[in-house]
């Protein structure tokens, strides 16, 4: 996988852009970046999706959206509601946070109940469900990953990035060992490099969520022009 090309990986890059701080010129100067480097997609805050999609026009950049972000704590309701609400504004992909107390607790369809609520009002567009890995040990992970399955969502996601933790290869592959074929791995949080990343593509991940994109494909353009690695990290993305 060391061999990846520039294309081939920034077609698994979901570009965040999720910090609470980031102003409009900031967010402006992300989607920018986003658009230069092709990525596959950006994962932009709930009230950026209107304005990510108009700047993103034309692109081929998706534009996707967190919800029950960071936490995963409110009602599945709320988490309902922000997705018809997402989907109403432009966006295609939504990142919601699992209810990590109930399955911290073992409630188990709690979790699938709230899952496939968000699923059905998602009407077909892709679904990823973080984890927040950090904050579980391997059981729950595993157990995370089946219920992601359960409920049918399209995907099964590290991190949010705000948890104190990330991806790690070890986790990777414990979630990819734990769904089928018809469940994607997305690795997020602490993927800063081109190492990171091949790292965890090889470990099972087909998308990667990182704020660090340019730095990323950057290094994958110097190895593709026969440069030598610089080892570049970003060490501010998330």
């Amino acid at each position: 996988m060391s061999t990846i090309s520039e294309r081939e990986l920034a077609a698994t890059l979901d570009h965040a852009i999720l910090k609470p701080e980031l102003t409009r010129a900031q967010v402006d100067a992300e989607l920018a970046v986003a658009a230069e480097w092709k990525v596959f997609s950006v994962c932009v805050r709930p009230s950026d999706i209107p304005h990510a999609v108009e700047r993103l026009s034309g692109t081929g950049v998706a534009v996707g959206t967190v919800i029950g972000f960071p936490h995963g704590t409110t009602s599945t309701a709320t988490k309902v509601a922000e997705v018809r609400q997402a989907a109403a504004d432009g966006a295609s992909e939504f990142d919601m946070v699992v209810n990590i107390a109930a399955l911290r607790s073992g409630f188990d369809d709690v979790v699938v109940d709230d899952i496939r609520a968000v699923v059905d009002a998602a009407e077909g567009k892709i679904v990823k469900v973080i984890l927040e890995t950090s904050l579980l040990d391997d059981e729950q992970i595993a157990r995370g990953s089946r219920l992601t399955e359960a409920g049918g969502a399209d995907f099964v996601k590290t991190s949010t990035g705000f948890a104190g933790g990330g991806a790690t290869v070890p986790h990777v592959r414990l979630m990819r060992e734990n769904v089928g074929p018809s469940v994607q791995v997305k690795a997020s949080g602490g993927v800063r490099s081109f190492a990171d990343a091949v790292a965890m593509l090889d470990a099972g991940a087909t998308r990667l969520g990182t704020s660090g994109s340019a730095t990323i494909l950057g290094e994958a353009r110097r190895l593709e022009a026969g440069d030598e690695a610089t080892g570049a990290v970003d060490e501010s993305s998330y």
